[in-house]
């Protein structure tokens, strides 16, 4: 009798629908822990690979579910194509309303070919929330902390870049197809993936009038030749034909524009800057994330992911900005870029406009700009996480990413170079590196550089304004009036306000209240020891407080007619939480 064979896929399958448990490979019980990494989560995920939308939304979904205490999944609104643009919030419910503590916001992948940016966002929900109850740090963050996490703000380029044929350096958007050309017609002289494999890569042909050569190091590699030097191969550009007949290849390619020059904060049109759309925020998923942000005013730090480069970014985005950031904003984001080159080695703290070049419309400058929140743009994948080892920029970066290609990935992340009969240009030979790579990490890079940036973002956190009272003292006055006097310490080294936000006065000020019902007068203290305060007349109860300084305090006095006054103080500040406590 013959015998029959069923794939595993398709038993276990059967087995789980008839009830029957299958043995998993292995059990908590095998599993030696790794330091820093949760023992026994409830919800695995591979951190080596790369998700489209319905994997990302999946794993959302899967979190929320098993962290009903500490993740929460909403959406904020639809994409461009109907896609719902999914936000976490992660927090300890149990320990207050996550709109009532400081708030760190982290979103991913506003361009089609920066992907890693999701996995990021999505590894930093897994891990705080899988880490909770095993790490003392982690649960004291939560408990007076909140993070929103947007995973990907552009999620149908994301779809089309990693579905559709592409290379690294696809457009940006991922649609808006235009008439670069100026000949009536979109979309009829971009790229063609000739050979069907989901790349675009390029195309070369033997000429003895070329100017390249191979590379003798490493013969995938074409390098130019030396002046003196004859050529055997030239360039032809990226696949792709001669669509609309008119003897160029790839002249009217699909147009673009740039999801962060969209951003109302000085905001340019494109034939200023290429990139920009029709007005600010002309794009429905950068208008559901400001929208998001506008609703939350609790929100004191901010990281949107990109990449690549190995850079910590922080603005002003144009020479024009420099004065939004101020000595002492400076000094904050000096304090948390020192600390973030330290736990991303590779990574370098660098100034848009100063270290780069000048960016209108940038997420990163409406952040600060508009709303006066410390914010920074980490662009992934260095190319020191290669050989562990900065290089040069040009033809050593170049030679360095054939290398790792060849001695790590053993030419997986590469096209070999294959014949095409191509009816303009005759026989040519079609390779190069798969969109994958090098602007995307490999698998065995991910899932390490993916805990380093997010160690820093935790940090950002955890710098964001941590307020106590403290300090309380009292004095018989006459005539039955007691003084009392408060100091209001800010524990971390983010205040209560930015200068951006005090100069422009986009949130309102701090609230400092004694819930005495006999108070008289109410002052904000410039000397305590020389008894020098200005008061508030208006509502001397709750006085107002410009700003509580990170690693600094406010001293604040009431006169209260009363012998004993109730001593019960609340701090309510929209960016630092709100602390109350009874003397």
């Amino acid at each position: 009798m013959k015998k029959r064979f069923f794939p595993v896929a398709l038993v276990a399958s059967l087995l789980a629908f008839c009830g029957v448990q299958t043995s998993r490979a292995q059990t908590p019980e095998q599993v030696f822990r790794a330091a820093g990494t949760p023992h026994n989560p409830k919800v695995s995920v591979s951190w080596n690979r790369y998700y489209d939308y319905a994997g990302i939304t999946q794993i959302c979904q899967q979190l929320a579910k098993a962290h009903p205490d500490l993740v929460k999944l909403e959406t904020i609104g639809d994409s461009y194509e109907g896609r719902r643009l999914w936000v976490l919030t992660v927090s300890d419910f149990k320990t207050g309303d996550p709109l009532r503590k400081p708030a760190m916001y982290i979103d991913g992948n506003i361009h089609s070919n920066e992907i890693q940016g999701a996995e990021f966002a999505l590894y930093t929900v897994w891990y705080l929330a899988e880490n909770f109850q095993d790490n003392r740090f982690i649960k004291e963050l939560l408990q007076q902390k909140t993070f929103y996490i947007i995973p990907t703000i552009n999620p149908d380029a994301r779809d089309n870049f990693m579905h559709k044929p592409n290379n690294a350096h696809s457009p940006r958007s991922g649609m808006m197809p235009l008439d670069d050309d100026g000949d009536g017609l979109v979309d009829e002289d971009q790229p063609d993936d000739l050979n069907k494999d989901g790349h675009i890569t390029f195309m070369r042909r033997k000429s003895p009038n070329g100017r390249y050569i191979l590379d003798p190091q490493n013969p995938l590699r074409l390098i130019p030749a030396k002046p003196d030097q004859p050529g055997t191969y030239e360039l032809l550009g990226y696949e792709g034909l001669d669509n609309d007949g008119d003897g160029k290849v790839n002249e009217d390619p699909i147009g673009y524009y740039d999801p962060n020059r969209d951003w109302g904060w000085n905001w340019q049109p494109d034939y200023i800057q290429r990139g920009a759309f029709k007005y600010p925020f002309s794009l429905p998923e950068n208008r559901a994330v400001k929208d998001f942000v506008l609703r939350h005013p609790n929100i004191a730090g901010a990281q949107s992911y990109h990449n690549n480069g190995g850079m910590i970014l922080r603005g002003p985005g144009a020479e024009e900005d420099q004065n939004t950031y101020n000595r002492d904003d400076n000094q904050v984001y000096d304090l948390l870029g020192k600390y973030a080159e330290q736990v991303i080695p590779g990574y370098t703290y660098m100034v848009v406009y100063r270290d780069l070049y000048s960016a209108f419309g940038g997420e990163l400058d409406w952040f600060h700009g508009a709303r006066g929140i410390f914010t920074f743009t980490n662009e992934l994948m260095s190319p020191y996480l290669q050989f562990d080892r900065k290089t040069a920029s040009g033809q050593e970066r170049e030679a360095e990413q054939y290398d790792f290609n060849k001695m790590l990935l053993f030419n997986d992340a590469f096209v070999e170079w294959e014949p095409f009969d191509h009816p303009t240009y005759g026989m040519v030979e079609i390779g190069g590196f798969k969109k994958n790579y090098p602007r995307a990490h490999p698998g065995f890079l991910l899932e390490e550089d993916a805990h380093r940036n997010m160690a820093f973002t935790v940090y950002q956190t955890y710098q964001l304004p941590q307020l106590e009272i403290r300090e309380v003292q009292t004095r018989k006055l006459s005539n039955g009036l007691t003084e009392v006097t408060a100091t209001i310490a800010n524990n971390r080294i983010i205040p209560t306000h930015s200068s951006q936000d005090l100069k422009y006065k986009i949130e309102r000020p701090d609230y400092v209240s004694l819930k005495d019902q006999s108070i008289v007068a109410g002052l904000v203290m410039e000397n305590a020891d020389l008894n020098l305060g200005k008061e508030q007349k208006q509502n001397p109860s709750r006085l107002e407080i410009p700003n509580i300084p990170g690693m600094g305090y406010v001293k604040v006095r009431w006169i209260v007619l009363a012998n004993k006054p109730d001593l019960t103080i609340e701090v309510d500040s929209r960016k630092g939480g709100v602390v109350t406590q009874k003397f």
